[in-house]
C-alpha cells in the first residue's frame, strides 16, 4: 500500500507524539521506524567551518507545518545532485529540520465486502507507526546552502525554488551575503 496523501498528516495543530522507552509497557510506540533521511550534511563542510563562504541561501518555512521525512529526502537529493552537477566544491549543503514526529495510522479495510468487522479493540488505538515527519514553525529554516561565490549563491537560489514544490507549505528562499567578523 502506498503513503496517504500529505494533506493527511500536514495539521496546523498537531501534539508530538515521540515516547519511546527502554520498558516495552511504559512505552506508548512499541517500534519506531527508521528514517529515510540518508544525510544531514553534505559539500564543503570544512570551507564553511574555516570562513570561506562568503553567501547563505535559506529555504524558510512559511506557516506551521509537518514535513515527512521522505519529502525531506526528495528535496536533498534534487538539491544535492543538483550542485554537485553545477558548481561542484563551491558550496556547503546542510538539512536543518529532524524528523522526531511519530506518525500513526488505524487501517481499515474498505475495499473487501463484508470486512467491516476488522477491530483490535484498544490494542492498536493510537494506530500503527507509519513514518516520521518534522515540526516546522513559520520563520524556522528547512534548507541552508552555504556558497563560496555570487554566480555559486545564484545557482544554489535557483535550485531552492525548485525546491519549493517538494515541500508541503508556503516557503520563501533567503539570500543573504555573510559578513566575517
Amino acid at each position: 500500500m502506498g503513503l496517504r496523501k500529505a494533506l493527511a498528516y500536514s495539521k496546523k495543530k498537531v501534539r508530538p507524539y515521540t515516547r519511546k522507552s527502554g520498558r516495552r509497557d511504559k512505552a506508548y510506540i512499541k517500534s519506531i521506524p527508521q528514517s529515510k533521511i540518508t544525510k544531514f550534511n553534505m559539500g564543503d563542510q570544512q570551507g564553511f567551518n574555516h570562513g570561506k563562504h562568503e553567501y547563505s541561501v535559506k529555504l524558510v518555512a512559511g506557516e506551521k507545518v509537518q514535513i515527512r521525512d521522505n519529502a525531506l529526502e526528495a528535496g536533498r537529493m534534487q538539491v544535492n545532485k543538483k550542485l554537485d552537477n553545477e558548481i561542484p566544491g563551491n558550496y556547503y549543503f546542510s538539512i536543518m529540520v529532524y524528523p522526531h514526529h511519530i506518525l500513526r495510522e488505524n487501517k481499515s479495510v474498505a475495499a473487501v465486502a463484508g470486512a467491516d468487522r476488522l477491530s483490535s479493540g484498544m490494542k492498536h488505538s493510537f494506530g500503527v507507526t507509519v513514518g516520521r515527519a518534522a515540526i516546522v514553525n513559520p520563520g524556522k529554516e528547512i534548507f541552508f546552502v552555504s556558497c563560496t561565490n555570487e554566480r555559486a549563491a545564484r545557482v544554489a537560489r535557483q535550485v531552492l525554488i525548485d525546491v519549493k514544490s517538494k515541500v508541503p507549505c508556503k516557503s520563501k528562499v533567503v539570500w543573504e551575503k555573510v559578513r566575517h567578523n
